[in-house]
């Protein structure tokens, strides 16, 4: 740029340099906040000792609460903690809940760990930067940058149950980065990381925050997940205004992309493709806030969902069930 480039300041382009350092900047923030709180995760082997599988956890809790994923704990009772700081700690399972793969752990924090902030990730939108920091591959305390790549998706667990409203991203991930944390720029934790698809590049997954805040809490107050099913899997998509103006729905609606046969949606003639506008006349605005609304008080009680379809707002009862885990 010529040095007597007329423009003020604030109105000249950036140059690269300029630009590739407000983005470091932004990286290394995230990581230096969130970092800290970030665990190595190792099961126990034959004969108590370590070894029995790794994976990464994140700290959320200054009383010992530790998330990470229920295939790195695989069913174990207890594991080791490895702290960012090099302290060795050992960790009981509170909660393990294969359909959404998040486990719950609680163990005595070194002085000094921070906890990072579970953060809105219905607030998401595709192309916004993420970072990911995790210990692929033995490869300690590793962060990837990427951005969401989509939003809603839905990922078999290891139960063989689909989890809803998943965060798809092109953040790199490898073995180990399960269970670690999905960090937007504000420094929050927007999901857990949990699959990655071996065979593509840039095609990696993370349970959604706002599901992991209704498991967590699930966890503290019954040590286990009891859940209202219908039978469907959904992901949250954006409603357009005159449609939600029209049917006094929000903003967002969850779309049934698969029926499962004998289940409650089935019996009651629900189909792949329609919109659950409201749950007895609550709004859903996400899958996050269907999976709310499903409550255990719900089971077996008669319940009215609102959908939309072919442009007509239609009314089913069904009775939710609870669901199981396999096994």
């Amino acid at each position: 740029m010529p040095l007597d480039d007329p423009r003020p300041p604030d109105a000249r382009p950036l140059d690269d340099s300029s630009l590739l350092d407000a983005y470091s900047r932004t990286v290394i923030s995230v990581v230096d906040r969130v970092g800290p709180a970030v665990v190595r995760v190792e099961r126990f082997g034959e004969g108590g000792k370590p070894g029995g599988g790794t994976g990464s956890g994140v700290v959320i809790a200054g009383d010992g609460l530790v998330l990470t994923n229920s295939h790195v704990v695989g069913g174990a009772p207890r594991v080791q903690l490895t702290f960012a700081e090099g302290s060795v700690r050992e960790a009981r399972v509170m909660g393990d809940d294969p359909d959404t793969d998040l486990a719950l752990l609680r163990t005595d924090l070194p002085a000094g760990t921070p906890a990072a902030a579970l953060g809105d990730s219905k607030a998401l939108r595709r192309g916004q930067l993420v970072v990911a920091i995790g210990n692929p591959l033995g490869f300690e305390s590793t962060v990837t940058a990427g951005v969401v790549s989509a939003l809603g998706r839905s990922l078999r667990a290891t139960s063989g149950r689909l989890i809803d409203d998943v965060i798809q991203t092109d953040a790199a991930l490898n073995p180990g980065n399960s269970g670690g944390p999905l960090v937007s720029t504000a420094g929050e934790v927007v999901g857990i990381n949990t699959a990655m698809i071996a065979r593509a590049q840039g095609i990696c997954f993370a349970v959604a925050s706002n599901t992991a805040v209704l498991i967590v809490s699930e966890f503290i107050t019954h040590g286990r997940v009891r859940r209202a099913h219908i039978g469907i899997a959904a992901g949250t998509v954006p409603l357009p205004r005159r449609i939600g103006l029209a049917t006094g729905a929000g903003k967002r609606a969850v779309r049934i992309s698969e029926v499962m046969p004998g289940g409650p949606a089935a019996a009651a003639g629900l189909l792949a493709g329609d919109l659950i506008l409201s749950v007895d006349g609550v709004a859903v605005e996400g899958a996050d806030d269907l999976v709310r609304l499903l409550s255990a008080a719900r089971i077996g009680k008669e319940t009215a969902v609102s959908i939309l379809r072919g442009g007509a707002v239609e009314t089913r009862t069904l009775a939710p069930v609870e669901r199981r885990a396999k096994g």
